[in-house]
């Protein structure tokens, strides 16, 4: 004990000191000298002067410039995704962006900035990176109107690719469908790739719509499933538009339309 008085005595000072400094310097490495930054700003903010209106005007303007940079950098990525997508499809679509939607029909429908005179005509195909957005339902010299899928009226023709078992889907208003089979018990799992139809007379055979999110089989009077959208059409900023002669589908996908008799109903159509 007395030595340890001595030693106290002689060194104990010191020894404090070298703790408090290695402490202060874990401290400082640790917050990256985030807190004497904050201290000397806050110990030098009464010499420094107030911020001139230019001052102001320059900082202002400076955020502008950075946010409209990070919009541009977004829109860049949007459109090299976009012409990626329309350079591997054989037949040349017109890229078109939106230029018109309504916060009150939002699922319904867009307007696109590119009309009769850049060879779009009604019954055209839209699609985006995703898969299919809907159909052109009117057109003028310089813009088009599209029913999206989205919208409850719109009705589609379409297919499970794994099991090829069919039905009719319509708009659900959100980034969701429903898909009616016409078979009692389909097979159909969660996660199944959904394709236009290849008895459709709207759309062409085997474009991709979306995944299965869900399978209610007790539904009455047919089975049904819920299917998530593959197309961004809830951020749509730009599409593409090809005739609906065109053949869109994937070659694996795609099968040959039989002859559908005229008295038999549009499976768009029939609910």
């Amino acid at each position: 004990m007395y030595a340890l008085q001595r030693w106290w005595e002689r060194y104990g000072i010191q020894s404090v000191l070298v703790g408090v400094a290695l402490g202060t310097a874990l401290f400082v490495r640790q917050t990256q000298g985030g807190v004497l930054l904050e201290t000397y700003q806050l110990l030098t903010r009464p010499f420094h002067g107030k911020p001139t209106q230019q001052d102001r005007l320059i900082n202002a303007q400076t955020q502008e410039l950075q946010q409209r940079l990070i919009e541009l950098e977004s829109r860049n990525q949007r459109l090299e995704e976009l012409l990626g997508f329309v350079s591997a499809k054989k037949v040349k679509g017109v890229t078109a962006p939106v230029i018109g939607r309504s916060a009150d029909h939002w699922w319904q429908q867009v307007i696109l900035g590119r009309g009769s005179q850049d060879g779009i005509r009604v019954g055209s195909i839209v699609l985006s990176p995703g898969g299919l957005v809907g159909r052109v339902s009117s057109v003028t010299s310089d813009a088009s109107q599209v029913l999206l899928l989205s919208d409850p009226s719109s009705r589609v023709g379409v297919t499970i690719s794994r099991s090829r078992y069919m039905g009719f889907m319509r708009g659900k208003s959100a980034n969701r469908a429903v898909m009616e089979f016409f078979e009692k018990v389909p097979d159909v799992r969660r996660g199944d790739v959904v394709s236009t139809s290849p008895f459709s007379q709207l759309f062409p055979a085997g474009i991709p719509i979306g995944r299965i999110e869900s399978v209610d089989l007790n539904k009455s009077p047919a089975p049904e499933a819920i299917i998530e959208l593959s197309a961004p059409i809830n951020y749509l900023e730009w599409a593409t538009v090809y005739p609906n002669s065109a053949n869109l589908g994937d070659p694996q996908l795609t099968a040959p339309s039989a002859p559908i008799p005229a008295s038999a109903p549009s499976p768009e159509a029939t609910p």
